[in-house]
């Protein structure tokens, strides 16, 4: 997934081109969240073919990368970055961000803060119902390994 970040063409997007690059961003996230979405009512409601276990990592994954191309491709404009020029400093910043430490990288332009206050908003809400969920989801997967070696010895 990191690879398919680092080769995947991202210069179509950026500023000669606002209207594709906020449509395909917008949607990118859109999808991600209903899928993660998807993920956390399947765990809540138990449902037995759900596999949340690897699911759930790849879309937490995949949202961080479609972060990272989002910053990429805006600090294409001017004056939307100090210290973002490449696709390790987007991945960076992106990392930094969700882990809410700083860094040496700064949203300067509207468009860069607005997008960084998108992305603390979305882990607050997406990527943390989704932790939980996962988290549920081991307990569940260990109390019932707990209660088969109970039976199995008994």
């Amino acid at each position: 997934m990191v690879a398919g970040y680092f080769l995947l063409p991202l210069d179509p997007l950026g500023p000669h081109r606002p209207a594709l690059s906020w449509t395909v961003f917008g949607l990118a996230l859109l999808l991600v969240a209903l899928l993660l979405l998807r993920q956390v009512r399947d765990v809540l409601v138990n449902r037995p073919q759900a596999r949340p276990g690897v699911v759930i990592p790849l879309l937490m994954c995949l949202s961080v990368l479609v972060f990272s191309a989002g910053y990429y491709s805006l600090a294409k404009q001017p004056g939307e970055f100090r210290g973002l020029a490449t696709r390790t400093d987007a991945l960076y910043y992106t990392t930094v961000t969700l882990a809410t430490v700083g860094g040496d990288i700064t949203p300067e332009g509207q468009a860069a803060r607005v997008v960084t206050v998108v992305q603390v908003l979305y882990s607050f809400v997406f990527l943390t119902a989704a932790a939980t969920a996962l988290t549920r989801h081991v307990r569940n997967q260990v109390i019932r390994s707990r209660q088969r070696d109970r039976q199995g010895r008994g």
